[in-house]
């Protein structure tokens, strides 16, 4: 990229002036730190010149927008067409409490869903079932049947938004209930769009929500690929999942790798299961964290998107270009905030906002203000919605594509946090790969040892958090904050015990019955779930068949 004499006489250059100008400054005044390091354990120079580039090449580096390897974006023109989709996640309560929620969204300028599922449903339990109690409606909606989803979507034509489910272990049931509400609307399968995360390595790595052990999990998943790529042509069949890595306490660098690693495990359970790359490779899509180092996060996004389309084409030998390009959804970074001087996390969210859109997102979810105290009420989230407005319409920084290409100190952290995720991803292809080194603890115990390190830097104050551990203030309680009434869960389950009573209890026999014995062969579950779904067979019941043939996983102890 640049000449060699040019660098050699740059580096003399560089070397001369801090001998000189540097070495002057620093006797009269020190700098904050001896040595300034990022979260990712990479050291972040003084200064940063062609010299850092010396062996960089455009072509193979960067390329351009919408072009392999990727890493400037995967459509030619980003956000000069259309703006990435403004998503925020929300879902509490009842499924009409979270519909007039997701309505309101929808006109203040919100242009997809993202739906929140409570506790209870992330591990396949009906509403009535006891270990429910206390937990209904409360970090998410409650869905117990095709009734509730019939209801979060009333009046929502879901062939007229993009809807993301967070979802991991029932996720084939929740994408047929959703496919099964679409039917009552008139939409056929093959004109929804969306996404379920659908990504069960990371719950067992980092996150918790599993309900069976890896192997019957993957085959749910791979299941998944197969029909949507069949009859569900424009759903992301998977949102491979980082955000619950970094939450869990790891670095940028692991949380690339580690969901890398992840994907990797995906496709070739895909592979395995006789499908071929290219017919499925084209609909994962991936799930990144967003934290307050704007350049770490810019150039882990870049990274991120130009390793996994050097994956696709040279391990997987993907010749589609579709199957190469890692597009993302991004959330801002919900352990950042704080519950003391919670109007700062406007400022917070905001960073995050724009490292997500210098990154290249897809989709974005900004988090409201009072999150670390309480759901988000609806001032918050409009705010938090307004911040990805503002970010859009008035900065300025989606006029032109990938602005902070060139940079030297952009494009010297991206090529160092791709080998530092790179070195991950072969230390876990050394352990058998991504399911074997969950297994054994390895992916759990490094999230776990950087998370150590990262809370023993804010406890001694090296790393500063505002409002936490400096410039502390005398703060009143927070008051209006949104709880959910205990009412709720007694509502769902009157709602719950009334839909069981009403149906055709027989036909829900038979699609069960159905559904265990297909679970104990080896072809595609989607169909039965679906068929069980339609009867309005519930998630709990549904989970309890394949409970019995499939069994629970137990987590494996990390010393």
């Amino acid at each position: 990229m640049f000449d060699r004499e040019k660098i050699k006489k740059t580096a003399a250059a560089k070397e001369t002036w801090e001998k000189g100008m540097v070495a002057k400054a620093l006797s009269r005044s020190k700098e904050r730190f001896e040595e300034f390091v990022n979260t990712s354990g990479i050291k972040v120079d003084r200064l940063y010149t062609p010299v850092d580039l010396a062996d960089f090449d455009y072509e193979s580096s960067l390329g351009f927008p919408g072009e392999f390897p990727f890493t400037r974006g995967v459509q030619p023109t980003m956000y000069r067409g259309r703006f990435w989709t403004m998503r925020q996640y929300a879902g509490f309560a009842t499924a009409e409490e979270s519909n007039k929620r997701y309505k309101y969204l929808l006109e203040q300028g919100q242009t997809g869903l993202s739906v929140a599922f409570d506790l209870p449903t992330q591990i396949g339990y009906d509403s009535d079932d006891e270990i429910a109690q206390g937990e209904i409606g409360k970090v998410g909606v409650a869905i117990d049947s095709l009734a509730d989803m019939e209801i979060l979507f009333n009046g929502i034509p879901l062939d007229k938004v993009s809807t993301s489910m967070t979802i991991n272990a029932p996720a084939s049931i929740l994408l047929a209930m959703y496919i099964a509400v679409a039917e009552k609307q008139g939409v056929t399968a093959d004109k929804l769009n969306g996404t379920i995360q659908n990504d069960i390595l990371k719950e067992y790595a980092a996150r918790g929500t599993y309900i069976f052990p890896p192997e019957p999990s993957m085959r749910l998943i791979t299941n998944i690929f197969e029909f949507c790529s069949q009859n569900v042509p424009n759903w992301n069949t998977i949102s491979i999942s980082g955000y619950h890595i970094r939450e869990a306490g790891s670095t940028a660098a692991q949380e690339i790798a580690f969901t890398l690693a992840d994907g990797i495990a995906y496709v070739e359970a895909a592979i395995k299961a006789g499908m071929n790359v290219d017919d499925f490779a084209g609909r994962l899509s991936f799930f990144f964290n967003s934290y307050n180092d704007l350049f770490e996060e810019v150039a882990k996004f870049r990274a991120a998107r130009r390793l996994w389309a050097k994956i696709m084409k040279e391990r997987f030998k993907a010749k589609d270009p579709r199957s190469m390009m890692l597009r993302f959804h991004t959330q801002t970074g919900g352990s950042t905030l704080t519950a003391q001087q919670p109007d700062n996390n406007i400022i917070r969210v905001t960073i995050q906002t724009l490292a997500a859109v210098l990154g290249g997102t897809q989709s974005l979810h900004t988090n409201s203000k009072d999150e670390a105290l309480c759901l988000p009420t609806e001032d918050s989230v409009r705010i938090a919605l307004r911040t990805q407005q503002i970010v859009a319409y008035e900065s300025g920084v989606c006029d032109t594509v990938d602005p902070l290409a060139g940079s030297y100190y952009v494009e010297s952290l991206t090529n160092a946090l791709e080998k530092k995720a790179m070195d991950y991803i072969e230390k876990i292809d050394s352990l058998g790969g991504a399911v074997k080194a969950i297994e054994q603890g390895y992916i759990q115990k490094e999230i776990a040892d950087s998370s150590y390190a990262y809370q023993k830097e804010i406890e001694s104050g090296k790393r500063v958090v505002v409002g936490l551990n400096k410039f502390q203030i005398k703060e009143k309680p927070v008051e209006d904050l949104l709880r959910v009434d205990p009412i709720v869960g007694e509502t769902q389950i009157k709602k719950l015990k009334a839909m069981k009573a009403s149906r055709d209890n027989v036909a829900v026999k038979s699609k069960l019955e159905a559904l265990c014995q297909a679970a104990q062969g080896d072809g595609n579950l989607m169909p039965y779930i679906l068929d069980a779904v339609r009867v309005y067979a519930t998630e709990g019941e549904i989970c309890n068949v394949l409970r019995e043939v499939f069994g629970e996983y137990r987590p494996v102890e990390i010393l």
